[in-house]
């Protein structure tokens, strides 16, 4: 069969585009049917006056997206196309980013996730990523090393140890992909059937994580320094009132430098207990997640109690996601030297999940100062906004305590007087302002026995909006 296609000799478009093109919406529209024999690309390169090369151009674009089909010996085939799928084009510049979930239409969101975007160094971040990729370096497109650039865990260890006391070496550091891919890892290296102990409330994500990769979670309740040792020792007891027998515990998963979501910060003594108790049998260990240290409005900081740690039983993870910006996803975990063997065997040949580009980034804002002097401008932004809210809420410390206040990035306030939980975030709800109940943290909410609380975070508000919600609470709760 011959094929009339028109070509536009003086236009932009390439030839071989165009008889694409062209081909395409006839087979797209039913002029061109179904089991059809094409004429082959010299044929058609004859009879359009063009070279054979541009007519294998468009057939080989038109193979490759299912259009049509090669038939040894016989030929070119248009494909039946009822299932395929056409990618439309989308115009350069118009990748649009979702606002984050959660907002649903809140005048103020007081979400304990936020994080400062308006004080991130823009500047300093797009100079950086400039610089590497104008070295024209194509050793960053390959894989690296699986636990991540060397020079970027030195870089890491060295600030660990200056700010956090943890002692390591960057043989001991393996940096990936947030969190969750970091506690999965962990999973495969500490092995099937691990009884997690986890304080209660906690963190959900990694709750959620530890049991999609088959573990045993504990739920131990806390007193006033955190998870209590007392409880850790009885909660693999039948009778220690739990809604379900459970296994003794050989893994607790803590968050002593501030814990999530009660604001806690562990005591020495209490950290010395836990070491205690991870010392007393063989394949113990503590995990101790390290998220959100930099920010302490009151005292000295505790340094991380990984570096009480003689007996290599603390395995410590922390994050940039907090003091940089979530979508950095650049999280690291240190392993005690006895699992590091452990870790090669099970989970050493992944690939490194964080690409060698953003290593690279993240190793030059951390070394060249820019990282230390990010966190000195957010500790006093964060404080800026800590003082504002805690100004607002004196109103409130009537009805409500205040607690979490001296640490992290959100507050706590229990109704002294009864209001229930959900009737505190529906009144807010219903005044514009989004406030976060304590029971979702809980690992059984059903069985929350703790009083009446919400959780407000600020880092992401402005100290007009942390005002104007304070306001709107004020008057929703009738205070």
């Amino acid at each position: 069969m011959e094929l009339i296609i028109p070509l536009d000799n003086q236009g932009n478009i390439p030839m071989y585009q165009q008889i694409y093109q062209y081909m395409k919406q006839e087979i797209r529209q039913g002029n061109l049917k179904a089991g059809v024999r094409l004429p082959s690309t010299r044929v058609l390169a004859d009879h359009l006056k063009v070279s054979r090369s541009t007519t294998q151009m468009a057939y080989e674009q038109l193979l490759s997206e299912g259009y049509i089909e090669a038939v040894p010996c016989k030929g070119y085939f248009v494909s039946a196309i009822e299932a395929l799928v056409e990618v439309r084009e989308q115009p350069p510049g118009q990748f649009v980013t979702q606002e984050a979930a959660g907002q649903e239409g809140f005048v103020v969101d007081f979400s304990p996730r936020g994080i400062d975007l308006d004080s991130f160094p823009f500047n300093t971040w797009r100079k950086i990523s400039k610089n590497i990729l104008v070295d024209d370096n194509k050793a960053l497109f390959l894989n690296g090393d699986p636990q991540g650039e060397y020079a970027l865990r030195e870089a890491i260890r060295s600030y660990l140890h200056s700010a956090r006391g943890v002692r390591c070496s960057a043989d001991q550091i393996i940096v990936g992909a947030g969190n969750e891919y970091l506690l999965m890892l962990l999973s495969l290296v500490l092995g099937p059937n691990r009884v997690i102990a986890m304080e209660n409330p906690t963190y959900k994500q990694a709750y959620r994580v530890f049991i999609s990769q088959g573990c045993q979670v504990v739920p131990v309740e806390m007193d006033k320094h955190g998870m209590d040792v007392r409880r850790l020792r009885e909660a693999g007891n039948s009778e220690n009132g739990t809604a379900a027998p459970y296994e003794l515990p050989d893994t607790a998963y803590i968050m002593p430098s501030h814990q999530h979501p009660m604001g806690i910060v562990m005591p020495v003594k209490r950290r010395q207990e836990l070491l205690a108790w991870a010392y007393e049998k063989e394949e113990r260990y503590l995990i101790e997640d390290d998220y959100d240290s930099e920010f302490r409005y009151k005292g000295k900081p505790i340094p991380a109690l990984q570096g009480m740690d003689h007996g290599g039983r603390v395995i410590y993870i922390g994050t940039f996601s907090q003091s940089i910006a979530p979508a950095i996803r650049v999280g690291f975990i240190v392993l005690p030297v006895q699992l590091l063997a452990r870790y090669k065997e099970k989970a050493g040949f992944y690939s490194s999940t964080v690409s060698r580009i953003d290593q690279n980034i993240l190793y030059q804002f951390l070394t060249e100062g820019h990282y230390e002097r990010h966190l000195n401008r957010m500790r006093s932004v964060y404080k800026g906004k800590h003082d504002c809210l805690m100004g607002e809420l004196k109103e409130l410390e009537a009805e409500f305590d205040i607690a979490g206040e001296h640490a992290g990035l959100h507050v706590l306030l229990t109704h002294r007087k009864g209001m229930g939980e959900q009737e505190l975030e529906q009144k807010a709800a219903a005044a514009g302002v989004k406030v976060y109940g304590l029971s979702r943290y809980f690992i059984h909410p059903e069985h929350n026995q703790y009083p009446s609380t919400v959780v407000l975070g600020y880092a992401n508000l402005t100290e007009k909006a942390i005002r104007e919600g304070c306001r709107r609470l004020k008057e929703a709760w009738e205070l």
